[in-house]
């Protein structure tokens, strides 16, 4: 039994309130999801605007059926209420399958297949979080891999993972690196 589920366990036999997170749901495509996932007509410009409107910034999260990190990631990272709450409220995050065939409209107009899309990029690991610019106007012009102000690659432990998030939310890059930002914030812990 996984932590989390001896977690829920224990809070359920002791009568206490469920904590109050959601539980990600495994897709037709089989990838895992979380409820508050952008949910898109995958034209990355107008998510950007739509993002930028509410305030918060484009995240696009790279995926693959039966990918136990991809797996981790939402029953462990995502799981953590505070975690989840922190990104929810800041990023809008679309979930794409680095091998689907559905249609994605890049910020320079050109419309490609995800697994092109991810090519294009060089995605080549899942998960994979690319944090872009919230500069739309900029991003066209620029090569795909200068769009992005960070790339997370692989599983990233817990705390790490939010303090990532942060970085990006709070412009960490403008002033220093993810290593540095990681080890003030926690240590001395590498990026």
């Amino acid at each position: 039994m996984s932590t989390r589920r001896r977690f829920l366990a224990g809070v359920l036999a002791l009568g206490l309130p469920r904590p109050a997170f959601a539980e990600p749901i495994l897709g037709d495509d089989g990838l895992y999801r979380q409820p508050w996932f952008l949910e898109s007509f995958l034209d990355l410009t107008d998510d950007l605007k739509a993002a930028r409107d509410r305030g918060r910034r484009l995240a696009v999260l790279w995926e693959l059926k039966g990918c136990p990190y991809c797996k981790e990631m939402h029953l462990v990272n995502f799981a953590n209420a505070e975690t989840s709450a922190f990104v929810r409220d800041r990023f809008e995050i679309l979930q794409l399958n680095i091998i689907g065939a559905r249609e994605v409209t890049d910020f320079d107009g050109e419309r490609l297949s995800e697994k092109r899309f991810a090519e294009k990029y060089g995605i080549r690991f899942t998960p994979t979080l690319q944090f872009f610019s919230d500069d739309g106007a900029a991003l066209a012009a620029k090569r795909p891999r200068e769009r992005e102000v960070l790339r997370m690659q692989g599983y990233v432990a817990p705390e790490d993972f939010k303090r990532t998030f942060a970085f990006v939310s709070e412009r960490g890059y403008e002033r220093s690196t993810l290593r540095e930002y990681l080890r003030e914030a926690g240590g001395d812990r590498k990026g």
